[in-house]
């Protein structure tokens, strides 16, 4: 079954993540369901750097959620890093289960400018349909509108829309209809 269920890691506003539920739910057209929050993930504090391991945050998230849906996306507030970068927007699972992303960097704020809800929320659905992608196995798309293209900077994830891309989209719906093809398969096999 494709479902994708959300958590908040810490206090993540329910207006934040019935929003980003809302336009996953109109991108992936999946079953949407959120979860009872986690505590914030003091156990990924990099004090070195100031910042969260994503990749610790996703280890703990593979062993935490529950063996039901199809795709979890995890939300934060925390500042994220991987090894090779200073930050991450988010990581996820490539064709995986997990994917997070970090409200941090996306809000104004973060660059001492006045806060834009509106802008910061945009932001953070992008970066969502992003994360999932990836779970999904699209790669970095050369589209720079597209949602699935790289960003290193917040200036590339302001630049990109909300929707896939028509290429990634037909990526996706090709990914979905194997997936549909294994599970229609195996309960013949069962039955």
């Amino acid at each position: 079954m494709n479902a994708l269920s959300l958590i908040a890691l810490g206090d993540i506003a329910p207006t934040t993540m019935a929003a980003l539920a809302d336009a996953l739910w109109k991108v992936y057209d999946l079953d949407i369901r959120t979860l009872a929050p986690l505590p914030a993930p003091a156990y990924a504090f990099d004090a070195q750097r100031n910042q969260y391991s994503s990749a610790r945050i996703l280890a703990k998230l593979i062993t935490a959620i529950p063996a039901g849906p199809a795709r979890v996306l995890a939300v934060t507030d925390r500042d994220l890093f991987i090894p090779m970068l200073s930050f991450v927007f988010g990581h996820a699972q490539f064709n995986g289960r997990v994917a997070l992303i970090s409200l941090a960097r996306l809000s104004q704020e973060y660059y001492q400018r006045p806060e834009q809800p509106e802008l910061s929320m945009a932001r953070a659905i992008k970066e969502a349909v992003h994360e999932i992608g990836h779970t999904f196995g699209l790669t970095h798309c050369p589209n720079a509108r597209c949602p699935m293209s790289l960003s290193n900077t917040i200036f590339q994830v302001d630049g990109k829309t909300e929707e896939l891309c028509k290429s990634c989209s037909i990526l996706l719906e090709e990914t979905l209809l194997k997936a549909n093809h294994r599970t229609l398969l195996q309960t013949e096999k069962r039955l």
